[in-house]
């Protein structure tokens, strides 16, 4: 896998934080900067995935872009928003870091 392909999905996937970060602040789109923020974050989320796409398989990197983003997400929201996390909600975060592990460490599927 090129350094471009983890490049682009390492954008795409901060990218998709930072909308979904907006989209929060976009208070069900009635501010007008952070709506317009998360539709250009979105938008060039979604194009940087295209441009991973091109080597890796849809399903291995949308499972990496949507993990790590939830987990992103997870971290921004108990943080920014002091959103809390219950022992449930921690377990399924650390599940779906270590299926993301798996997935990089031990899969044929991500070098395509």
């Amino acid at each position: 896998m090129s350094p471009v392909t983890w490049a682009a999905l390492s954008g795409a996937i901060a990218l998709e934080v930072v909308g979904t970060t907006l989209l929060n602040q976009s208070q069900q789109f009635t501010r007008l900067w952070p709506t317009a923020g998360m539709a250009l974050c979105y938008g060039l989320a979604f194009y940087l995935l295209s441009i991973a796409l091109k080597q890796m398989p849809v399903g291995i990197a949308y499972a990496i872009w949507s993990g790590l983003g939830v987990v992103a997400i997870s971290v921004i929201g108990l943080v920014l928003f002091k959103q809390r996390l219950d022992l449930p909600a921690v377990i399924g975060l650390t599940m779906i870091v270590g299926g993301v592990v798996v997935i990089n460490l031990f899969s044929k599927a991500v070098s395509h």
